[in-house]
């Protein structure tokens, strides 16, 4: 079914037509909406797409704001955004969030940032903005926006109460015992099982998205390498390919096989990491010692291959900074001796009853609680939601046939078997690349930039990574929106460790390996 055809099923179903339509890429369209039927376009898009929330955000515009609700379409492989505009002086718009949960953070997010109110959100606290250092009636993101003179009257974080006989608090962080963000964690017990967490973050809030405006694309790919430290080349390349769409750059196929196989050695180094965390938070030292030889070892190919064990400065709009086509050999004898050590960690995780025993049925997260919190990516799949946009977006992973790794388990021991999964099915695709790259062709291109927007978007090691950016006249960020997949997953975690006890919550926590900076931006 083509966008007429969805168009016309919201017109004759629903009975819902847009004030107007606007295809600025060939993979977006833009619906924009009365005040009144925006929750009834969402809500539609929702069923019919069979998505998530998976982006909403705001963006001021002459006279007050545009509110941009995003979902995708695998089947089409297109974005559809339903939007509303809403005054300055008078911003708030019905909440979505209690007939569709997966926008309660955007909306929370907006509020805070923006001003705009979501009228019956089920949950008004704040996300970054701590109310014990930031006095209220300050909305960073506002164009006209002053850092306030002095804090003023500060409030208090309301945390949720759980109350009964036998049921005690039990708070850890913001502070760890180890080189992990900050994040406050509040657990109620009753007796030794766990029947509430409360996941507060925002500790080290940078405000990036506001950083990100008036810099240039290149000043701005620089900061994007930084968001989520351990994904950087997923956020350079999310952000490079809402530029090249911005412009209609054409990225050379050699380096789209190139960009690709840098995404796949960053999904190795972190699997191979998580594997490892995994392991050492049931006290298995042994093999979390291996995983970190095979994470060791990867670092140095990328820093051999890129001149960064992160792979910074790798990926640039229109291409990338170094050929790798070189270092074949490199690549492929690197991955013989990794796969080896990798086979012996496999076996010998696979072979402790002990570590089994630990891992196997803890940190449920059911299928219909990760479709409602909209959690996508690794901890997704392993609770059986089939979305992964190497597939579902990606031009260059349908050359490669690549098929994604769902588990239906849902529990620490099917997020571990994604890993390892994921981790073979990357050397298979890092191959495939090497063996379809052209052999003379150049990998990176000077392009000239203009005004316009884009959604940028690729399947981090996490899950999916978007940016939705708008480029102004003088060619410098005017909006740039980012979404880690950790801001969407943190929520599932609450619920995983429910009926788990303390002591299992460490492994519960590195089998999601979230980002506190991801999710703090």
């Amino acid at each position: 079914m083509e966008n007429n055809g969805l168009i016309s099923l919201l017109k004759e179903k629903y009975g819902l037509v847009p004030l107007s339509i606007d295809e600025p890429n060939a993979d977006e369209t833009y619906l924009a909406c009365a005040p009144a039927k925006f929750g009834a376009f969402c809500m539609a898009l929702h069923k019919e797409l069979s998505s998530p929330v998976m982006a909403m955000f705001a963006r001021e515009i002459d006279k007050g704001f545009r509110i941009y609700c995003a979902f995708l379409s695998k089947g089409r492989k297109k974005w559809f955004f339903a939007t509303l505009d809403v005054k300055k002086e008078d911003p708030q718009f019905d909440s979505i969030a209690k007939e569709i949960y997966s926008a309660n953070l955007f909306e929370r997010e907006m509020k805070e940032m923006f001003g705009i109110e979501p009228k019956g959100n089920p949950d008004r606290r704040r996300l970054h903005l701590h109310d014990e250092v930031w006095p209220r009636g300050y909305y960073p993101l506002r164009k006209d926006f002053i850092p306030p003179a002095d804090t003023g009257k500060l409030g208090e974080y309301e945390f949720v109460k759980v109350e009964g006989e036998g049921i005690y608090e039990v708070p850890v962080g913001p502070v760890h015992a180890g080189i992990i963000g900050p994040g406050h964690f509040r657990f109620s017990v009753a007796g030794e099982p766990i029947i509430n967490l409360e996941i507060r973050l925002g500790f080290t809030h940078r405000g990036v998205e506001k950083l990100m405006e008036g810099k240039s694309p290149l000043e701005a790919l620089k900061i994007s390498e930084c968001v989520a430290g351990d994904s950087s080349a997923a956020h350079a390349l999310v952000f490079c390919l809402a530029i090249e769409k911005i412009t209609k750059a054409k990225v050379p196929l050699k380096a789209q096989f190139i960009r690709a196989v840098f995404l796949e050695l960053e999904r190795m180094y972190s699997h191979a990491g998580d594997i490892g965390g995994i392991a050492l938070d049931v006290g298995f030292s042994q093999a979390a010692a291996l995983a970190s030889i095979i994470k060791e070892s990867i670092h140095q190919l990328n820093d051999k291959l890129s001149g960064s064990r992160f792979l910074r400065g790798a990926i640039v709009p229109g291409g990338i900074s170094k050929d790798i086509s070189g270092g074949k050999k490199l690549i492929i004898d690197s991955l013989l001796s990794v796969m080896k050590d990798f086979r012996d960690l496999k076996k010998t995780l696979n072979s402790s009853i002990s570590f089994l025993d630990r891992v196997d049925t803890t940190g449920m997260l059911t299928k219909k609680t990760a479709d409602d919190f909209g959690v996508l990516g690794v901890i997704g799949r392993a609770s059986g939601i089939d979305t992964d946009l190497r597939r579902d977006v990606s031009s260059i992973y349908e050359k490669l046939d690549f098929k994604s790794v769902v588990s239906q388990s849902g529990d620490v021991l099917g997020r571990l078997n994604v890993r390892f999964d994921e981790f073979e099915a990357s050397v298979n695709i890092i191959q495939k690349c090497l063996d379809m790259m052209p052999p003379y062709e150049s990998v990176a291109m000077n392009i000239p930039y203009c005004e316009g927007y884009a959604l940028g978007c690729a399947e981090g090691w996490r899950g999916p990574v978007l940016y939705w950016l708008s480029i102004d006249k003088s060619g410098k960020i005017e909006r740039c929106k980012i979404v880690d997949p950790s801001f969407r997953s943190w929520p599932g975690l609450s619920y995983a460790v429910l009926e788990n006890i303390i002591p299992d919550f460490p492994v519960c926590n590195k089998s999601f390996d979230l980002s506190y900076a991801g999710g703090d931006l």
